[in-house]
């Protein structure tokens, strides 16, 4: 008997059984169906967070005047000023994209007919870029804005709705903000919401930092925020801006620099045990599909024991009858695992058939994985019945009722 022939027994017999048949497939159907998705799903959801970091800044370095030794008078010189912004860029200028400050202050105006403290932020044209903001309406503050300080203001998204109603209903208002007119020149939201705890909050109004000098006694810049052109850089850079800190203000001031690379890779790591966890989970199915197989193959040997014994009688050799029950279990895990394989495959897939807006990425590699596995558990699991079939004594096969 050569391969086609088990391949015809074996499907011959397996069509004779079709529930039993479709039954013990069932198993490698969820199993390999689970794979799939389990690391589908957990490659989106590692996608997912590492886009909401990435997105509050692209190699993101910020930092601020963190302690010192002194008295109140020289603290006040520690503090990072726009002077140490203008330092970074000259210093760091072919490293770095863009570089900026904030300095915060306050000022309470009227809101539904009550008085509210309302934060105000002090930055310049490259605030936008370092803090990936988008403009929803009009347009954000220019390089004249700053050095002629100019009384403009931009406001964010819920302020603006809140204090006029739309959008572009906000562009031209004037608004009086720590006594002075301001004219509102756009609205912007963050693309990544860091939920209140950067300077931004739901109701922020941002303004020229040339101007908030003069509402705050002290320069004080906390925080400043760095873009690195590489990710591979921000590292190296951010040590560098520290230390460059250290050298222009008194020996014993410590200034704060950090970047999100410990963020994203403490989220790296936790999406990787989360998809080991999830692997062994859809393998303990694979085992338990697998197992199934088996004792299904045990029920057909004990069966078909006199159909063995007469095939033997008429000159089948024990090989013959390992291969073609070996065969039947390679094609049950075989049949059920490339259905759920397809299953698998097409449920991420057919996301994009009700919205253009996200997409599901899919492991090739995991579809893979899944294929070959299907057929590992067919020869693993199969191996047992098909020896005890092979195994059998033809005489005692024979007599078997």
């Amino acid at each position: 008997m050569n391969f086609a022939e088990a391949l015809r027994f074996s499907a011959h017999a397996l069509r004779a059984n079709k529930v039993r048949t479709l039954l013990t497939a069932l198993g490698l159907v969820i199993g390999n169906a689970s794979v799939i998705l389990v690391v589908t799903i957990s490659l989106t959801g590692r996608d997912y967070i590492l886009d909401q970091i990435r997105g509050i800044g692209s190699n993101m370095i910020y930092g601020s005047y963190e302690a010192g030794t002194q008295a109140s008078t020289q603290v006040d010189a520690d503090f990072v000023k726009m002077s140490d912004v203008e330092a970074i860029r000259a210093q760091f200028g072919d490293r770095i994209r863009a570089a900026t400050g904030v300095m915060v202050t306050y000022d309470r105006i009227v809101l539904n007919g009550r008085e509210e403290d309302l934060r105000i932020i002090g930055s310049d044209e490259q605030y936008k870029q370092v803090r990936n903001l988008a403009v929803i309406a009009g347009r954000f503050l220019d390089p004249n804005d700053v050095v002629l300080r100019d009384k403009v203001a931009l406001l964010t998204e819920k302020l603006a709705k809140r204090l006029y109603g739309a959008q572009q209903a906000a562009i031209g208002q004037t608004m009086k903000l720590r006594g002075l007119q301001f004219t509102v020149i756009g609205t912007f939201k963050e693309r990544t919401s860091t939920f209140g705890f950067s300077e931004l909050t739901n109701e922020t109004v941002l303004i020229p930092i040339s101007v908030v000098k003069y509402f705050n006694p002290v320069e004080r810049i906390d925080p400043f925020y760095v873009q690195a052109r590489d990710a591979g850089d921000v590292l190296a850079l951010t040590r560098s801006i520290k230390t460059l800190l250290e050298s222009r203000h008194r020996q014993g001031a410590r200034y704060a620099v950090d970047n999100l690379s410990g963020i994203l890779d403490a989220a790296e790591n936790i999406a990787l045990i989360l998809t080991v966890v999830l692997i062994l989970i859809a393998g303990i199915a694979l085992i338990i599909s697998g197992i199934g197989i088996m004792n299904i193959m045990l029920v057909t040997v004990t069966e078909r024991t006199r159909e063995i014994g007469l095939r033997m009688a008429v000159g089948a050799s024990r090989r013959e009858v390992l291969l073609q029950f070996l065969t039947e279990a390679v094609l049950i895990s075989f049949g059920g695992g490339l259905v759920g394989i397809l299953i698998g495959a097409a449920l991420p897939l057919s996301v994009s058939l009700f919205t253009d807006d996200f997409a599901i990425p899919l492991s090739t590699p995991s579809i893979g994985i899944a294929f070959v596995v299907s057929l590992v558990v067919g020869l693993v699991f199969g191996m047992l019945p098909a020896n005890r079939a092979a195994r059998l004594n033809p005489t005692e096969a024979l007599r078997y009722e």
